[in-house]
């Protein structure tokens, strides 16, 4: 099959261009040098001459708080970007993966967050952004698949993981947030899962993490530590007491994952498997 992936210099497109290579599928990705996603000219040239058979959108303003003053911005890629995609995707009769977020729901609760839940109260504008991608697809296509994400890592650009590991080399103790609640998400895990649906037709919204549980940054903090051979005190503090965030973070991003083995897609594995393996990857570990 023949797939445009956008955003390859990223974390994630990165990966699901070699996972589509792996399996053998045409894979061709761009970023801003091979199709400026705000300019819609681009888009229409890039992709009418490629005739993608599936879109894999991977391309976003992820930056949350720097989100907040440059609105215009943000939402000319999460907004108007993906629009453009969604566009010529219905033109050519193709299917699109767009990656969204758990920022679209405003974190309140304990209750993992459905799918297919529509109660969205974004906090941010870097959620609001997002939302309003994810409406861009849906309105405008049949043939889609909208997943939710959440703490995403991988081996290109910046993660929490490499900077708490930074701030671990530096510093004797950190502190770390303990009352924002979610699940770490592998990229390179997550590619597989992307190109396991784009070869299915089994559409709509889903929400996929590693397994093993929910944990606080602070829990994931101390296991980065532990599995890198750090001896660095972490100190579990409140998000109020943390301050320096612009952006309003949610404090329950708990997915609930059910729908992807209720439509017989293979769940990601185990956060802390993933964790170590990616610590192996960037040569990082207590052995």
């Amino acid at each position: 099959m023949k797939v445009l992936v956008t955003g390859v210099n990223g974390q994630l497109g990165h990966d699901v261009v070699n996972e589509l290579k792996l399996r053998g599928h045409e894979a061709v990705g761009v970023d801003i040098a091979e199709m400026d996603i705000t300019d819609r000219e681009a888009v229409e040239r890039v992709m009418g001459e490629m005739k993608p058979q599936a879109v894999i959108h991977c391309a976003a303003w992820t930056a949350v708080d720097t989100a907040e003053d440059n609105e215009e911005k943000v939402r000319a890629i999460n907004v108007f970007g993906t629009q453009y995609i969604a566009n010529e995707c219905k033109k050519l009769g193709c299917k699109m993966i767009y990656i969204s977020t758990d920022y679209v729901f405003d974190g309140q609760g304990t209750q993992p967050w459905e799918p297919d839940c529509k109660d969205y109260k974004p906090l941010s504008v870097y959620g609001k952004s997002k939302l309003e991608g994810e409406q861009a697809v849906a309105e405008t296509l049949d043939k889609y698949f909208i997943v939710r994400i959440a703490w995403a890592f991988g081996l290109n650009g910046k993660n929490f993981i490499k900077t708490m590991l930074n701030l671990g080399k530096k510093y004797d103790t950190v502190r770390v947030v303990n009352d924002q609640i979610g699940t770490p998400t592998y990229t390179y895990d997550f590619a597989r899962l992307l190109v396991d649906m784009m070869e299915s037709d089994k559409y709509g919204y889903y929400h996929a993490t590693n397994e093993g549980g929910y944990i606080s940054w602070y829990d994931f903090t101390r296991e980065i530590f532990k599995l890198a051979g750090y001896t660095t005190k972490v100190i579990p503090v409140t998000t109020a007491e943390y301050g320096l965030s612009k952006a309003a973070r949610p404090f329950n991003s708990r997915l609930d994952k059910s729908k992807l083995i209720e439509n017989g897609f293979q769940p990601l594995p185990a956060w802390q498997d993933a964790l170590a393996r990616y610590l192996k990857e960037i040569n990082y570990g207590a052995d």
